[in-house]
């Protein structure tokens, strides 16, 4: 099917262009959201009517976009999920919580601005891209641990794995410390012990 982009559409064309695609693509896709019209005479003859408001608008939408991406790339937001000691998490973090962690820090973001470079399904901390317009993309990256706490320590660099080890690390420390009270509490019982029973020298003065 031929259509005509009313916008810039990544991997197929800028405004004004005409272009083969999927029927199934342009009927889902391109024409519900605006984005394309198909090609014939009365719609080209539209387009050309509103080429230059359509121009206009792009332009002004274009630079809300840039101003907001100089606030937005580069931002870094915390997902608080529960996962494995492994660092899997128990359900994947969607667009949906990319973009209500974004607005809870006082940017607006939209679901379907948002896309993920790969699923997230484990901790760490991921880039994700936000497209704020058709020209624009702004990269933000979404650090997912399991506390507030954890997401500290990912942000200075720590790894699922190295806190791991750490965590694992203290506890073995701190069994090894309880087995080494045991031993001197033990220790301190049989010197008390030896300090009060009688010697063979104390027996023979009572004889």
């Amino acid at each position: 099917m031929d259509v005509i982009l009313l916008e810039r559409v990544a991997k197929l064309g800028q405004m004004g262009e005409v272009v083969s695609v999927k029927p199934g693509y342009a009927r889902n896709f391109l024409l519900p959201h605006g984005k394309a019209l198909r090609v014939n005479a009365h719609n080209l003859a539209a387009f050309e009517a509103q080429k230059a408001q359509l121009e206009a608008q792009n332009l002004e939408s274009k630079k809300e976009a840039d101003v907001m991406l100089a606030k937005l790339d580069g931002e870094t937001f915390v997902v608080i999920r529960s996962a494995s000691d492994g660092g899997n998490l128990y359900g994947s973090v969607t667009t949906r919580d990319a973009a209500e962690a974004a607005t809870a820090a006082g940017f607006t973001v939209d679901k379907k601005q948002v896309a993920l470079i790969e699923p997230i399904k484990e901790l760490g901390i991921h880039d994700v891209l936000v497209k704020l317009h058709p020209e624009v993309t702004a990269t933000i990256k979404l650090n997912v641990a399991r506390s507030a706490e954890e997401a500290e320590l990912q942000a200075a660099g720590k790894s699922v794995a190295e806190l791991a080890a750490e965590a694992e690390a203290e506890a073995e420390f701190e069994i090894q410390e309880l087995f080494d009270d045991i031993g001197a509490a033990g220790m301190d019982d049989f010197v008390d012990d030896k300090a009060r029973a009688p010697s063979a020298d104390d027996e023979s003065d009572e004889d």
